[in-house]
């Protein structure tokens, strides 16, 4: 798993076409996946019911500090989605990651492919992390979207402080979990960019928004976020 996660885009997206060919995506026991559409907050993108059939922020954006415009998912986070995210994170099951990036794509082409993109952006993860994974999901599932779509990577963030898990957390714990844990990378220049910030999952958005606040420090000049699901 960590000698395919280094090796090139190229080489990494035959090896992953090869695999879906010869690993076609398995039928699931999990529930079918559940799309995130209308009626959702502009801003945070989270589905409700019995809401005013026009656009609406929910009470939870009102009064948050956003550093992004918007965040949209593909599905929400249960059943299939679920473990599919789950068990190519944490079982190595690398051949999932056609699909994911399949749904992410479907997502992008929804909600996102009518805005100009300069780049795609991956949430980082803290080194020790990454070299006992082997993989950053966020990164690879960025690779695949700007392979199908003929967008930049952009991976231009670093994680500088090791966080605890963001799993089972409340939110205010979340959001003050992810206080200072990102820096821009000494290499990149964002100025006047429009950045896709891309994840696997958007739960309560501390750690996007986080991220989306280093890149608009850095002068980027409009953020948005993109998960295959939504929790």
């Amino acid at each position: 798993m960590v000698a395919v996660a280094l090796l090139s885009p190229s080489v990494r997206g035959w090896i992953d076409t090869a695999l879906n060919l010869a690993f076609p995506w398995p039928e699931s026991v999990e529930a079918p996946p559940k799309p995130v559409v209308p009626p959702f907050c502009e801003r945070c993108g989270y589905p409700y019911e019995h809401v005013p059939d026009r656009p609406f922020v929910c009470s939870t954006c009102v009064d948050r500090e956003w550093h992004f415009s918007h965040a949209r998912a593909a599905f929400l986070t249960e059943g299939q989605p679920l473990e599919a995210i789950a068990r190519f994170k944490y079982a190595q099951e690398f051949f999932r990651l056609g699909q994911l990036t399949d749904w992410l794509a479907g997502a992008f082409d929804q909600h996102m492919a009518s805005e100009r993109w300069d780049g795609l952006v991956p949430v980082p993860l803290f080194h020790r992390h990454l070299r006992a994974r082997g993989f950053n999901q966020a990164r690879e599932l960025a690779a695949g979207l700007g392979r199908a779509r003929g967008l930049p990577l952009r991976d231009c963030l670093k994680r500088v402080r090791e966080t605890p898990s963001q799993v089972g957390l409340e939110r205010h714990a979340r959001w003050k979990n992810m206080q200072n844990a990102f820096r821009l990378k000494g290499r990149f220049d964002v100025t006047g960019q429009n950045l896709l910030l891309i994840d696997d999952v958007f739960t309560t958005g501390a750690t996007t928004n986080a991220c989306a606040q280093v890149l608009e420090r850095a002068g980027a000049a409009r953020l948005a976020v993109l998960t295959v699901s939504r929790s």
